[in-house]
């Protein structure tokens, strides 16, 4: 068996006497779309902040995170980006008064200061995954749409070249149609070998584009299963898909 891109153990975090997340345990294989559902507040954002090594000062996590067979738990932000590792924020926190395309080489400066002469190399597979983009590249990123940031954001972490893509609630605030759009380019992601660990509100969508699940409800991971398998599960169902049971 072929050792996962990311392996989580046990990992359980803290705020003060506040227990956030509760001995939490997902893996994600290469190529693999993984997601993470769960209501406001479940601790989801907490759980893609403890991987990443992105936690307030007040927070403390504890646990095993193994990247590519390797712990990464004791790592600063800086060292796990290095290695491969990306994190979309829900806020997306992009460079508003910059040009589309200074955003997207921004992305590449990891790579450019690691020395690599071919740091841009992933340009034109981004325009490709969003023409729209491409059209807007030298169009201020706050001027954008909410659907057009979202890809953005995307796109400039596409740059870094990552192994291990994790988006935190990337349809958040969008219309459906762009949310329909946005996914269909997360699925497509899956054919690059990039690994996606999602983390998503819209439980119907997040599962129809995942290999793999998980259900966290107040810190606990309640389910985890294929993705195709939880989204016939009746819990699942009758609480984040939005359909009552019907009557025999």
């Amino acid at each position: 068996m072929t050792t996962p891109i990311l392996e989580v153990s046990g990992l359980a975090v803290r705020y003060g006497k506040i227990e956030a997340l509760h001995k939490a345990s997902i893996k994600v294989g290469a190529g693999q779309i993984v997601s993470v559902i769960g209501p406001n507040g479940a601790g989801k954002s907490t759980l893609l902040n403890a991987i990443m090594g992105a936690l307030p000062v007040t927070g403390h996590a504890s646990g095993r995170i193994a990247y590519l067979g390797d712990e990464v738990g004791g790592l600063p932000i800086e060292r796990r980006v290095a290695r491969g590792m990306c994190l979309v924020p829900e806020k997306r926190e992009l460079f508003a008064s910059m040009t589309v395309e200074d955003n997207l080489v921004l992305g590449a400066y990891r790579r450019k200061r690691a020395g690599e002469r071919n740091f841009l190399d992933q340009l034109d597979h981004v325009f490709a995954l969003f023409p729209r983009l491409k059209e807007r590249r030298a169009q201020a990123a706050g001027t954008l749409s909410g659907g057009e940031r979202q890809m953005l954001a995307v796109g400039r972490a596409l740059m870094g070249k990552p192994d291990l893509l994790m988006l935190d609630e990337p349809s958040l605030g969008l219309a459906p149609l762009i949310v329909k759009e946005i996914f269909h380019i997360i699925s497509a992601l899956r054919q690059t070998g990039v690994a996606t660990l999602l983390i998503e509100q819209n439980a119907r969508a997040a599962l129809q584009i995942s290999d793999y699940g998980y259900v966290l409800e107040t810190g606990d991971l309640a389910l985890e299963g294929p993705a195709s398998e939880l989204a016939q599960n009746p819990r699942v169902i009758e609480t984040y898909l939005g359909l009552a049971k019907r009557p025999v």
